[in-house]
């Protein structure tokens, strides 16, 4: 048996005659996507927040969307993502004085999405490194009370408000995980597990697993090649786009070189008793010349086979 709960992260881009775009750029292109990643055996779908007013425009609600995911296989839209990842005057979520404004629009995307099942409300839950340096332990302690109480609003519609770490954000290394987790709530705030952000930081997402495992509610499974090891994460105004001399952070799962080890983690998830949603996701990958639909294809197999292969070991012990 392989697992059952693989959805794909809304992070694609397809070229149309006005160049780049997103595929909810129109309908025609939405219903090919959502297509491309049937036929890939998804069952899941992560989108984020901007694009639902988008999917009521083409499906006509948002419940109507979700009927065209199950016509195509899907089970549901398993999550919606929100950041800030810039910080302004009005939402900087290292400033008590924004809160209010941050937790009123994370109410309105709940009263969005009251009439869905959604599983994870999944956030980033700082503002980029520059723009809130120094970071002290009392700024990780102000943004531990915002997701407490976005959490808080979010489990009483049935919602997990689960977070996000990237290499670029203000909580980043062990030591700040460590302490924003020990001024949030277990109960209200939760841990997602983003492969590449964490080894891209210096950190080990199987350690990781291992230490929040019980906090964990989902993953975004994706590669990377390198590790910051020259303050990159700095940059501005964007450190995945304009950090010198690395052209490309982001890779899908079996491509040479990638430093993720995606077997141990998929034994250690298996081992541990996670039964929820594994996520692709699929950042940048038209580098170089390469495309989603390509990428995506490839981390497919990846895991038809390799992890396969890896979830049978953990179970052939643990029987």
């Amino acid at each position: 048996m392989t697992w059952p709960k693989w959805s794909y992260m809304d992070h694609w881009v397809t070229q149309t005659p006005q160049g780049p775009q997103p595929p909810a750029f129109n309908k025609a292109y939405m219903d090919r996507y959502i297509k491309q990643l049937s036929a890939l055996g998804f069952t899941g779908f992560d989108t984020f927040f901007f694009y639902l007013p988008l999917l009521k425009g083409m499906y006509g609600s948002l419940p109507g969307f979700e009927r065209f995911l199950q016509d195509n296989g899907f089970d549901k839209i398993t999550g919606i993502f929100s950041a800030y990842p810039y910080a302004t005057k009005y939402t900087a979520p290292h400033v008590r004085e924004t809160h209010d404004r941050i937790f009123a629009d994370c109410e309105s995307i709940m009263r969005d999405i009251d009439v869905l099942s959604v599983e994870n409300f999944i956030v980033m839950p700082t503002s980029t490194y520059f723009q809130t340096e120094p970071v002290t332990d009392d700024k990780i302690k102000i943004v531990g009370e915002l997701w407490n109480r976005v959490g808080e609003m979010t489990l009483a519609h049935g919602v997990t408000t689960t977070c996000h770490f990237e290499f670029w954000g203000a909580i980043r290394t062990r030591e700040q995980i460590e302490l924003f987790f020990e001024h949030t709530d277990p109960r209200y705030v939760h841990f997602f597990c983003d492969t590449a952000q964490h080894t891209i930081a210096g950190l080990d997402p199987l350690e990781l697993f291992r230490l929040y495992g019980e906090r964990c509610t989902g993953f975004h499974f994706k590669d990377t090649h390198t590790v910051d090891e020259h303050d990159a994460y700095k940059t501005p105004p964007d450190a995945e786009l304009m950090a010198p001399g690395v052209d490309r952070w982001f890779y899908e799962m079996g491509t040479p070189g990638g430093l993720v080890d995606f077997p141990a983690l998929m034994r250690e998830i298996v081992s541990s008793g996670y039964d929820g949603w594994l996520t692709v996701e699929h950042d940048k990958a038209d580098t170089f010349g390469g495309s989603y639909a390509e990428a995506t294809c490839v981390a497919k197999w990846y895991i038809d086979n390799v992890l396969a292969e890896a979830e049978r070991e953990a179970l052939a012990v643990a029987s």
